[in-house]
């Protein structure tokens, strides 16, 4: 099989980046989905809250993804469902991407491809990850996955809840487990700041009068068939638990909101560069990899906040990808990197080629910690190009900056561009 654009996932990233492509003029494109539906995780997001940069008004989750999925089928865009991608490599010319799946259909194929989006999105983080002492019984579940059972097939996983972890999830999780009958004694979270969005703290912690704990975690799980208890114990500014700070809560149900990891396998399978920090691929002002025609996109590339940030960067993927194919985008050795000065932790993209680049480039970033009445600095080399003050800065919440090309021309030979966080502003 051949095919000039493949996706690999269906959910708001391939889906956006599949309907950018296919109006740019990419007829011949195939979008791969591993579940049996479109949409991704939207599907069992069935809060409000989603849409309101992309159509200016609020809708749930499954109401965002079938808008797409609704254009997607509109514009004739093929795609398969329940369908595994295994593989990832490159043909000895360097040129074809080779795409290896499988189905039940047609078992194993692979796919020679002109060009690839990767768009498979993130997992979350398991509580082998976390090295929690305790046996192994039954109540331990991600917040994913309890999402999953409770708003997708009607179960309940337990009536009496501590959550690990501020992450967005978790704290969403905490509003729905509450609104459904069960009592969330706490959400305990390791670092001296919520993980979340602010409106999440508010809207799910502070208006049911759940307590949020900062710089606490779990230390000890009790119970060998059911959870029966947890122990919960203050930790330091190393992040280890201070002894006699132990406090044990009855329990039967731990839920995990302590991060998501993005779902890079494949990238890695090709060998493809990739930012420690992000755990997701290194890219370029097109969102291109260091793999010509290899493009990444959504929660795969870093994680967002919110979902109309990875529509929009995924209908910029998909815009690229339609240029690479038609020999648009072309391969340069002279690009500026763009680094994360003090108190960023990573900036996408991490380089900018300006002839390439459009008008405007959106940089995005999060910081490292809590920061008030600090300024956003942009500095091209040593000189201090832009400074805007902020009332808040917080790793929960997604920034962004927006270079002109103008700028970077009138700048000339630039070899580095960094965005700092200044405290003293």
């Amino acid at each position: 099989m051949k095919k000039d654009l493949v996706i690999i996932g269906g959910g708001p990233a391939g889906l956006a980046a599949g309907i950018a492509a296919k109006q740019a003029g990419i007829d011949d494109l195939l979008i791969l989905e591993r579940d049996g539906r479109l949409g991704g995780i939207l599907n069992q997001c069935i809060h409000n809250g989603f849409g309101l940069h992309t159509f200016h008004e609020e809708l749930t989750g499954p109401e965002y993804a079938g808008r797409y999925i609704e254009k997607a089928k509109e514009l004739g865009i093929a795609y398969r469902l329940n369908t595994m991608v295994i593989d990832l490599g490159m043909d000895a010319d360097g040129r074809t991407k080779l795409v290896t799946a499988m189905n039940r259909e047609e078992g194993l194929f692979t796919i020679e491809a002109g060009a690839v989006i990767l768009a498979m999105g993130c997992r979350e983080r398991s509580r082998g990850a976390l090295n929690i002492p305790g046996y192994r019984p039954a109540g331990i579940y991600s917040a994913g996955t309890a999402q999953c059972y409770v708003n997708m097939e009607g179960r309940m996983p337990g009536k009496e809840v501590v959550i690990l972890g501020s992450g967005d999830i978790g704290l969403i999780m905490a509003r729905r487990m509450t609104l459904e009958g069960a009592k969330v004694k706490l959400v305990a979270e390791l670092m001296p700041y919520s993980g979340g969005l602010k409106r999440n703290i508010v809207q799910c912690l502070d208006d049911f009068g759940i307590p949020l704990k900062l710089s606490h975690t779990v230390v000890d799980i009790k119970g060998k068939k059911r959870v029966e208890a947890v122990t919960v114990a203050q930790v330091d500014e190393h992040l280890k638990p201070i002894p006699g700070t132990e406090e044990e809560i009855v329990c039967d149900t731990l839920l995990l909101s302590c991060g998501l990891i993005p779902e890079n396998e494949l990238s890695g399978a090709l060998g493809v560069a990739m930012n420690p920090v992000t755990n997701g691929p290194l890219v370029n002002e097109s969102l291109e990899t260091d793999h010509a025609g290899v493009f990444a996109c959504g929660n795969v590339l870093h994680v967002h906040d919110l979902v109309d940030y990875v529509s929009g960067e995924a209908t910029e993927a998909g815009e690229r990808a339609a240029a690479f194919l038609r020999g648009e985008l072309s391969q340069t050795d002279k690009e500026t990197l763009v680094k994360a000065g003090a108190g960023v932790r990573y900036t996408v993209p991490s380089r900018i080629a300006v002839d390439r680049m459009k008008a405007t480039q959106v940089v995005r970033f999060r910081v490292g910690n809590v920061y008030r009445d600090a300024a956003v600095e942009v500095w091209f080399g040593d000189k201090r190009v832009n400074s805007r003050k902020k009332k808040v800065l917080a790793p929960g919440e997604m920034e962004q900056i927006i270079l002109k090309k103008a700028d970077l021309e009138a700048a000339g030979d630039l070899s580095e561009i960094t965005i700092s966080i200044n405290e003293q502003a």
